[in-house]
């Protein structure tokens, strides 16, 4: 027996290619797909590439059969906590950036807009110099505390209900100063502080280990879901105040979870390995070039590019300066400065 099928509408004719959206779409997913093969390519490569030459079957051995050798150390206690950083700590600064970036619509903020390094910073000095702390693990949890103060304080300053994209980066930029001046005076009169903070703000995953890994893991993951499930509101506000509001976002909570976002990422990322600069900055340039404006695409390829970019500058630097090695925040600026300011340069990128 025949079924008659549905009869066919004028704008869907026999064999017509899919429309416009879907093939946008579809190339978005493929590629979000060749994002996720890069950052395979190069988690493999942090574990396998290193200052010291390990070949491939003993990586492998010190991986899934360790049995203590020194290679074996070298695999599973250094280079795979050091991956595993890196993993966190790029995700974490790609998203932050993005969000801030739509927080205050302005393509050149960046994580530390907000005052959130400086607070991390601060809060680092004040833990070497009066507090007697000298492990990483220790004034860890000190800079994610100064972030999260120094966010609270300037969304106070911001103008709390009435905060304005305007109102938050002026407030961050005044705090940011303020801050850094504390931070230099208290380095000019300590010289312990001044020398565990240089390493420190250069930025930095030698010092990974999986205690670090555990202990910034639980806030990075919340920051990473609720910065996803931010996406829509914050396209609305793209529209405009009035905008937003007409399509049922709400504003100040927006505002507030946004930044609260932005702190747990940028704050656990920047106490666990300093201030890296340009990820944060760069990567959503980046994105947005391929994706659109769009955050719900626009996000999940800065989650995946943006640890691209720091395990790719983290191998870069064990290499390049064998046997020693060049700290990942100074290859990231290295990489970065001349990337972003050809990005900026071009029309496609200055008409966003």
């Amino acid at each position: 027996m025949l079924v008659d099928s549905p009869p066919r509408t004028p704008a869907e004719p026999a064999g017509s290619p899919p429309s416009a959206p879907r093939r946008r779409a579809a190339a978005r997913a493929a590629g979000l797909l060749a994002a996720v093969a890069a950052l395979l390519l190069v988690t493999l490569a942090s574990v396998a590439v290193g200052a010291k030459q390990i070949p491939l079957d003993q990586v492998w051995h010190g991986l899934f059969h360790a049995t203590g050798s020194d290679t074996d150390v070298v695999v599973r206690d250094l280079r795979l906590p050091r991956t595993l950083l890196g993993l966190l700590v790029g995700s974490a600064l790609g998203l932050a950036g993005a969000v801030m970036q739509a927080l205050t619509r302005n393509p050149l903020a960046d994580p530390g807009l907000l005052g959130v390094n400086a607070g991390s910073a601060a809060a680092v000095v004040s833990a070497i110099s009066f507090f007697g702390v000298t492990s990483l693990t220790g004034y860890v949890w000190f800079a994610f505390l100064g972030a999260a103060v120094v966010a609270v304080a300037v969304y106070a300053l911001g103008g709390s209900r009435g905060a304005t994209p305007v109102r938050l980066a002026l407030a961050g930029t005044a705090v940011t100063y303020a801050l850094y001046g504390y931070v230099n005076s208290v380095q000019l009169l300590d010289s312990v502080a001044l020398d565990k903070m240089r390493f420190w703000t250069v930025g930095s995953l030698a010092s990974a280990n999986m205690d670090l890994v555990r202990q910034v893991a639980p806030f990075i993951a919340a920051g990473i879901l609720l910065a996803l499930a931010l996406a829509r509101p914050l396209n609305a506000m793209a529209l405009g105040d009035d905008t937003a509001r007409a399509l049922g976002a709400h504003l100040t909570r927006t505002r507030v979870l946004a930044m609260v976002c932005v702190t747990l990422l940028c704050g656990a990322a920047t106490a666990a390995c300093g201030p890296i600069v340009f990820i944060g900055l760069l990567v959503p340039h980046i994105v947005r070039a391929v994706t659109g404006p769009d955050l719900r695409w626009s996000l999940p390829y800065a989650l995946v590019l943006s640890p691209v970019l720091l395990l790719g500058a983290d191998v870069t630097g064990r290499v390049v300066t064998r046997p020693g090695e060049l700290q990942a925040g100074i290859v990231t600026a290295l990489i970065g400065g001349p990337v972003f300011i050809y990005l900026v340069r071009r029309r496609r990128m200055a008409q966003q």
